[in-house]
């Protein structure tokens, strides 16, 4: 598994007018649309502008008439502003409604300040967990459930769909699919405090086979291991907030760190994963991203950090 951040892999920040699937290829003539006729208007403003202030008189009393202020300054914006209304939701209808039957369907919530990930079976219930990354299979529609768990937030990856917000207490819906293999970086785009900035996240699609061997790698627990990280990650108290499946860590407050040596990046993307940057990020977390849940781990010695991190890479 390449462990390049996304802005070597798809952008940083990602590209917005630039589609990858057909549920972002909406969303992209929406913006140019509105882009447009935005540019017809700032025109037409203008234009009366110039002439108000330096046509002839004759053209100045049309102007500043009764009758053009109402076409102007009432109608046609109440005409323009619906139209386009009415174009964007017929547009972008698709892109948001609820799981079909056959979907395949993924749940990510939004914490302070990274994404909780669940992929969900038929019925509903979860069979992966996984953070801050979605895999997706290539040319297959993957419904997104988008929960919060504390305030605001919204996903967006530009190249694969519409920026979708993540309401506490209420399910939104968002379609994403990508038409090539890749690695496609998205963000947080609602303001959620603190480090909202670095609040990032990476879709990676897969051809199928290479997909559905994916997940069931992700499926199984870890392996048991003899390296001496393990007995750090528990002596450390690491286990009350992180699960690792298949030992007796089972906290939930905090990443599943199951497979977490097999993802992109640490930190909810803004770091590359690997064993240097993971020792990184436990000793000083606080230091990388002031502000974030993952408290600074600075008692631990040298040796332990390396083995902790060497340890937590080895967890494919």
């Amino acid at each position: 598994m390449t462990t390049e951040t996304p802005d070597m892999l798809g952008g940083w920040p990602p590209p917005v007018l630039d589609p990858a699937g057909p549920f972002a290829g909406p969303v992209t003539v929406v913006a140019w649309v509105l882009f447009v006729m935005g540019a017809v208007v700032l025109a037409v403003v203008l234009i009366a502008l110039g002439v108000a202030l330096f046509g002839p008189r004759k053209w100045k009393r049309r102007v500043g008439g009764e009758r053009l202020v109402w076409i102007g300054g009432l109608a046609f914006p109440v005409v323009v502003l619906t139209g386009l209304l009415i174009y964007g939701l017929s547009v972008t209808a698709r892109v948001s409604d609820a799981p079909r039957d056959g979907e395949m369907r993924v749940r990510v919530t939004g914490e302070m300040w990274w994404w909780r990930v669940a992929y969900l079976d038929g019925q509903g219930r979860e069979t992966v967990q996984d953070a801050n990354e979605v895999h997706i299979p290539v040319g297959r529609p993957v419904v997104v459930e988008l929960e919060s768990a504390d305030v605001i937030h919204s996903l967006w990856v530009p190249r694969l769909g519409g920026k979708t917000d993540m309401i506490p207490g209420r399910r939104n819906f968002m379609r994403l699919q990508a038409d090539k293999p890749g690695v496609y970086a998205g963000q947080c785009a609602e303001y959620c405090g603190g480090p909202h900035a670095l609040m990032g996240f990476v879709v990676v699609a897969h051809p199928e086979a290479d997909f559905e061997a994916w997940r069931a790698r992700q499926a199984a627990p870890a392996a048991p291991s003899a390296l001496p990280g393990a007995a750090v990650f528990g002596a450390s108290g690491c286990g009350a907030c992180h699960t690792i499946r298949g030992t007796e860590a089972n906290g939930l407050a905090g990443p599943d760190l199951t497979h977490v040596g097999s993802r992109q990046t640490l930190g909810a993307g803004i770091l590359p994963n690997n064993q240097g940057t993971m020792a990184g990020w436990i000793a000083d977390s606080q230091g990388i991203k002031p502000g974030n849940r993952m408290p600074s781990y600075p008692v631990l010695t040298g040796r332990e950090l390396r083995d902790l991190a060497s340890y937590l890479d080895s967890l494919k």
